[in-house]
């Protein structure tokens, strides 16, 4: 095993951006910063809007494997792509080894984001469980924090 220093991400996936920017007020009301907050969903005008009005700029274009075209922003899509262009390469599935979750939950995300839902990822260790809490109120499916953070 290799030791990364990712940090430790809490992520859910909301079924569409009307309930990801619901999720998304309450975790910004509840004082986590914009610049603690990933947005990752397929490549359309009310995800780029989401983007921009969350993070406060546009979001990149990525090309992910077995995804197609996303658009995302935020420490979690960093810490996935890496220095050797990993997410678009090898997918979401593979990479959130990454970020301490298991291959299982990576395929879980790609196939929830890929059905049209937003991934949020909140990057904040000591406030993990708030964040938890926070995303399955508002509707987070399959919300969980990277339990094996700093293990690829």
């Amino acid at each position: 095993m290799v030791d990364v220093d990712t940090g430790r991400f809490t992520v859910a996936v909301f079924q569409d951006v009307a309930w990801a920017r619901k999720g998304l007020e309450a975790l910004t009301n509840a004082g986590f910063p914009a610049s603690a907050l990933t947005i990752l969903a397929k490549e359309g005008s009310e995800v780029g809007a989401l983007i921009e009005q969350t993070l406060g700029s546009a979001g990149g274009r990525l090309d992910i494997a077995s995804m197609g075209p996303i658009l995302a922003k935020g420490p979690l899509v960093e810490a996935l792509q890496g220095s050797s262009a990993d997410l678009d390469r090898l997918g979401l599935a593979a990479t959130m080894r990454k970020v301490g979750f298991q291959s299982h939950d990576g395929r879980i995300y790609d196939t929830l984001t890929t059905r049209g839902g937003v991934l949020v990822a909140i990057s904040s260790e000591p406030r993990a469980a708030d964040a938890l809490a926070l995303l399955h109120s508002y509707g987070g499916g399959n919300a969980a924090i990277g339990a094996w953070t700093g293990r690829v």
